[in-house]
């Protein structure tokens, strides 16, 4: 095969995997990578945080979570800090938990490609653990959270860019 063939396929590769549907995260955990309980597990979305899937989203469900609220906040290379954009969604997030007090999720902690698997289990829990931290922070009981670090092992988007890295560098909120 040559060069531009090749290259040709695996541009029609990323862009297949780009658009396919995220892994199924609705399976609850009980507990991150390194075996410990410690917080919430969060789902999948477009780069924005809100869900475009076409179906039905009942109220309190995970689907409603991802059309109506966002249910992913992404972050900087080697950051767990929350950015203004990322504060808005939880911000709709804590809204959201606060009209359906009897549910409980995890938030997932992921990381791009890049690095030790060490090192990104321990950022993916960093990263999770700041957006419990806020939601906390905004008025949900510590209780109604778990959080998981899957480091690089989860992505969303396979690729070795920055556009892949970018969406593979986040925390998602997923209802138990």
């Amino acid at each position: 095969m040559s060069p531009r063939w090749f290259g040709i396929v695996t541009a029609l590769a990323v862009l297949a995997a780009c658009s396919s549907a995220p892994p199924d995260s609705s399976s609850s955990q009980s507990g991150n990578a390194y075996g410990t309980q410690n917080g919430s597990q969060i789902g999948g979305t477009t780069a924005s945080g809100i869900g475009t899937a076409g179906a039905k989203a009942g109220p309190g469900s995970e689907e409603d979570l991802k059309q109506n609220v966002g249910d992913r906040v992404f972050f900087d290379t080697d950051q767990s800090g929350i950015n203004a954009e990322g504060r808005q969604t939880l911000q709709r997030q804590a809204d959201w938990l606060k009209r359906y007090p009897n549910l409980t999720v995890t938030i997932e902690g992921h990381c791009d490609e890049r690095g030790l698997r060490e090192y990104n289990l321990a950022l993916g829990d960093r990263r999770a653990t700041a957006a419990k931290d806020m939601l906390v922070a905004l008025g949900i009981d510590a209780r109604r959270i778990k959080t998981i670090s899957y480091g690089k092992e989860k992505p969303a988007v396979v690729g070795s860019d920055e556009a892949a890295w970018a969406q593979n560098r986040r925390a998602v909120t997923v209802v138990d």
